[in-house]
């Protein structure tokens, strides 16, 4: 670490490796079909269940719903260590409520410094 004299902020050496995720965001679509509180509840019970299948199969990490965001149409986070973009979106995708047309998925990369976050198995 070093720095930049008195009162400068100081700096890190920056990170030369990195572990590589995928960032999936779930929104909810415009125009997505309506159901009933039963129907609603039974999709909510099968989307938590796919989640819990990724985490035991090893492929999610961790997920979320989000809560006071900015844009209500930002349901939830999960991040999948599944080494490509298209495998991290094919699994996404195979949640009920995704193939019932009430969420849709963003994929993206995420890298943070190698070694940086740890999720208990």
């Amino acid at each position: 670490m070093t720095t930049g004299g008195a009162g400068a902020p100081r700096t890190a050496e920056p990170p030369t490796e990195f572990d590589t995720y995928q960032f999936v965001m779930l929104r909810r679509p415009e125009g997505r079909p309506a159901i009933d509180d039963e129907m609603a509840d039974r999709l909510q019970g099968q989307h938590l269940g796919h989640l819990a299948g990724m985490k035991e199969a090893g492929h999610l990490k961790v997920a979320g719903p989000l809560d006071d965001q900015p844009d209500d149409t930002w349901r939830g986070i999960c991040v999948y260590q599944v080494g490509s973009l298209q495998e991290a979106r094919r699994l996404a995708e195979l949640d009920p409520a995704v193939r019932a047309g009430h969420l849709t998925v963003d994929v993206m990369n995420w890298h943070t410094p190698k070694g940086a976050l740890c999720f208990p198995e």
